[in-house]
């Protein structure tokens, strides 16, 4: 069973020179080769401006899928009104088409995201919690309304994160490189949502993901790269890509206790139940 990459954003600049390896152009067709080992990719946007390259990207290859959404690192640097991005938000999804959900399949756009929260302090961006949390409410609106699944992002404020999950009960969705608690985990996963698991469960010093892997139900499991971020042992440190995912499909069967292939067949059928898209 190929391997379903759940998160990736291969519109990031490091994809965009060959200075780390094949530029982007040259390395989605040789990863999304029939023969390969990938099978799908989402292809997450983060902005406004992200999210269109997302779906330009997406629409020139088979296997590749699109999120759109605006990011909450990203909401504290975009310029202008925020009504306005939340509408050309609303215009990418087609939410005043006659029919929204043909308009996505059409487009290929499976989920709105990557949305959340962020409190990680940057020297550069002070975290300003109220201008995020409007943001990610808005957007859990937008899906509420469009009935759409959600990618979270999830950095040091899981109490939060997890309160608005709460206040959307229709919504779900998949909290992405999770860092949560196992307790965390196990309410998310017993109201329907997903968690997932990066290149973050190979590394020697990730001990409590390791943990919370391990505990998270076969049924609600997914797996991405976050390429080119979080790669995987032994190639960390390097730009990631979907082709290295597998470090990460392995080290998750090992915590479960099946074969990396099961693992791969059980995560992209998670995914695909999920996005809606078929596997054949």
């Amino acid at each position: 069973m190929p391997l379903f990459d759940s998160h990736a954003h291969y519109f990031d600049r490091r994809f965009l020179t060959d200075a780390e390896g094949p530029a982007v152009d040259e390395l989605l067709p040789a990863i999304l080769a029939p023969t390969g080992e990938v099978s799908h990719i989402i292809n997450v946007g983060t902005s406004i401006d992200s999210s269109r390259l997302a779906l330009a990207q997406s629409a020139r290859y088979d296997g590749m899928y699109a999120a759109v959404g605006i990011h909450p690192e990203d909401c504290q640097m975009m310029e202008g009104d925020p009504e306005d991005h939340l509408s050309a938000l609303c215009e990418m999804l087609g939410c005043h088409e006659v029919d929204p959900a043909a308009y996505r399949r059409a487009h290929k756009i499976v989920a709105l995201g990557e949305i959340g929260l962020d409190y990680y302090e940057r020297d550069y961006l002070p975290v300003d919690k109220a201008r995020q949390a409007w943001y990610f409410e808005q957007q859990m609106t937008v899906a509420a309304e469009q009935r759409l699944p959600v990618i979270i992002h999830d950095r040091e404020a899981h109490g939060d994160c997890f309160e608005m999950a709460l206040r959307y009960p229709t919504v779900q969705g998949v909290f992405h490189s999770f860092s949560g608690s196992a307790e965390m985990a196990h309410e998310l996963t017993r109201r329907g949502w997903y968690v997932s698991f990066s290149g973050v469960v190979t590394f020697k010093n990730a001990r409590r993901v390791v943990e919370v892997a391990a505990s998270v139900p076969l049924d609600r499991l997914l797996v991405e790269t976050d390429a080119p971020y979080l790669t995987p042992h032994p190639h960390r440190g390097e730009r990631n890509d979907s082709s290295l995912m597998r470090y990460t499909v392995e080290a998750l069967a090992a915590l479960h206790g099946i074969s990396p292939e099961q693992m791969a067949r059980v995560t992209a059928e998670n995914a695909s139940r999920l996005f809606e898209i078929p596997l054949d």
